[in-house]
């Protein structure tokens, strides 16, 4: 069964609901102040009691991720839901304090003046669960607590520096929990046969005993006589060793480093390094533990970023190489429409900034690094692909200082967006995504995480700091940015597809995979166009920036690109 309701103009029915011992439920009709409506309700059985009010708007909850698989598992899906901790978190960073216990039960605490408790460590995914948040024990916060923070919750959003998109984005975000959730339950479609296929195709059979595949024992021995000793090609402290003893030294394994000497064992370290990497983390064990009933599902965690990318909680559910992308199959009579954000970042730079030249070039939906350089680089690609990438991830030295003066000149207002940015970022000030979302606070241990390596003095640890913050929050207005949009993107794609047989099964930044029918792919690929340009104009307002989709229907996720 599905909640979906339908929202008549000018109605918002939002009631709070808390799960039983025994499978009930709490719950209470709201007012818009987030106070009862009315009495509160004890029914037996928590699916029932969603299921039974399809005319509720929007379901306020605690965490999205203690109720939504339970009311998934018994069929029951919902249109909204307001999610308390995403929301406190969201709220949290906004006022300075990104890194504080985001808990229901730390936010009640914090209202009644209580000692704050530590947020519960998220429990990573067990292989073959379908939910990775499922079982976390939370600290107990009565129901009575629970509607005084989301009332509390309400009026905070009225103290930020824009509350409608506050509200958008904390509205958006607990719409992705949903997301995230219905997509660890659909599952992404595997094919286990392929995907073993793959490895023996890449690896050879395995040992006896030990299951050592036969090509990366045979890549180890040549490795070996290379150097003319035995060496652990998986140890790079043994391989630098080994190095350094035949007269190179060397800083690291790293490929780039490796391909610049000359010397027998490159060649087959550098082919081993590729291959132990698939063994290690895709192989014969992962698939074993990841894929099951033709499915993998590797817990998403939306906002599991600082700059609000999704994470997934096991699995490496974002890193899946694109050999093995070979064993992602669509069922048959079914499609994959796996679907890209063409050039993202410089259009979201177009929108945030509201540079005008910028806006024009971004309003056409083909190349525009191409666009850029006809405008500002005398048609030279590549070198207006590093100007525009070099602004946004703060490379602005040597070649890319000269690039950033030419892309300033013809586009000023973008130019002085990103440096205002930096500038606030080297200051120790907070820096905002489009929509609200915070950068951690100078100082913090989140912002600590922006140093890399010992300095020689204080004096040169907090000038490398504060450059290193500046790069970070330079590069954090866009891809935040971009993490709102995709955010409401989603959520339009989600409610394009809810008459369809189709389900939304992957997304990545700017990627998304929709597993369909054959007879509804055209209808899915419009959807997916329709729903970035709502997105576009919902985060963004009134932009001419076109937010195309490059768009590609396949029987396999390796043949999408």
């Amino acid at each position: 069964m599905s909640v979906r309701g339908v929202r008549m103009r000018g109605m918002d029915e939002r009631w709070a609901i808390a799960p039983e011992e025994g499978g009930g439920a709490v719950l209470v009709a709201l007012r818009p102040d987030g106070r009862p409506a009315g009495s509160v309700l004890h029914e037996p059985d928590l699916a029932a009691a969603v299921a039974s009010r399809p005319q509720v708007t929007r379901w306020v909850w605690r965490s999205t991720a203690e109720i939504y698989p339970r009311l998934l598992a018994n069929g029951v899906r919902v249109e909204r839901c307001y999610d308390i901790e995403n929301s406190e978190g969201l709220l949290l960073g906004h006022e300075g304090r990104l890194g504080e216990p985001r808990s229901a039960a730390a936010a009640w605490a914090r209202l009644n003046g209580q000692p704050v408790p530590p947020d519960p460590p998220l429990r990573a995914v067990v292989p073959g669960e379908q939910s990775s948040l499922f079982e976390i024990q939370a600290e107990p916060v009565p129901f009575e607590g629970l509607l005084q923070v989301y009332a509390d919750q309400l009026q905070r959003h009225g103290d930020t520096e824009h509350p409608d998109r506050m509200r958008l984005l904390t509205a958006s975000e607990s719409s992705g929990m949903l997301i995230a959730a219905e997509m660890d339950r659909a599952g992404l479609p595997w094919s286990e046969s392929t995907h073993r296929g793959v490895l023996t195709e890449l690896l050879g059979e395995r040992f006896g005993g030990t299951g050592e595949p036969r090509r990366l024992t045979e890549l180890a021995d040549e490795v070996s006589a290379a150097f003319g000793r035995r060496v652990r090609p998986d140890l790079p402290a043994d391989v630098l060793k080994a190095f350094k003893q035949a007269g190179y030294q060397l800083k690291s394994t790293r490929r780039w480093e490796l391909e610049t000497i000359d010397h027998p064992a490159v060649a087959p370290l550098i082919e081993y390094k590729k291959l132990y990497r698939i063994y290690t983390a895709n192989g014969w064990t992962w698939l074993h533990d990841w894929v099951h009933d033709g499915r993998f599902r590797p817990g998403f965690v939306p906002g599991g970023t600082v700059s609000g990318r999704w994470i997934t909680n096991g699995g490496g559910g974002l890193q899946i190489p694109k050999v093995i992308r070979r064993a992602v199959v669509a069922d048959p009579g079914w499609r994959l429409v796996v679907a890209d954000a063409s050039q993202l970042e410089p259009r979201i730079l177009a929108a945030i900034s509201r540079d005008p030249a910028l806006m024009e070039v971004a309003s056409d939906p083909g190349d525009l690094y191409k666009a850029v350089s006809d405008k500002a680089f005398s048609g030279d690609r590549a070198m207006a692909k590093l100007a525009v990438l070099g602004a946004i991830y703060g490379q602005t030295s040597g070649d890319g200082l000269k690039n950033l003066a030419m892309l300033r000149k013809r586009f000023p207002q973008a130019v002085q967006y990103v440096d205002d940015a930096a500038r606030a970022g080297e200051e120790g000030r907070l820096v905002r995504t489009w929509l609200g979302r915070t950068c951690p606070p100078a100082g913090t241990p989140l912002d600590a995480a922006l140093l890399e390596g010992p300095g020689a003095d204080d004096l040169q640890v907090d000038a490398r700091h504060a450059r290193a913050r500046g790069r970070f929050t330079r590069n954090f207005v866009v891809q935040g940015s971009a993490a709102d949009w995709a955010l409401l993107m989603l959520a339009a794609l989600r409610q394009s597809l809810a008459g369809m047989k189709a389900e939304l099964v992957f997304f990545q930044h700017d990627e998304v995979i929709v597993h369909s029918p054959t007879e509804e792919t055209d209808k899915v690929a419009a959807a997916i166009q329709s729903a970035s340009d709502i997105a576009g104009h919902l985060t963004f307002g009134p932009t001419p920036t076109n937010f195309s989709f490059t768009t590609a229907t396949v029987e396999t996720y390796a043949d999408a690109k």
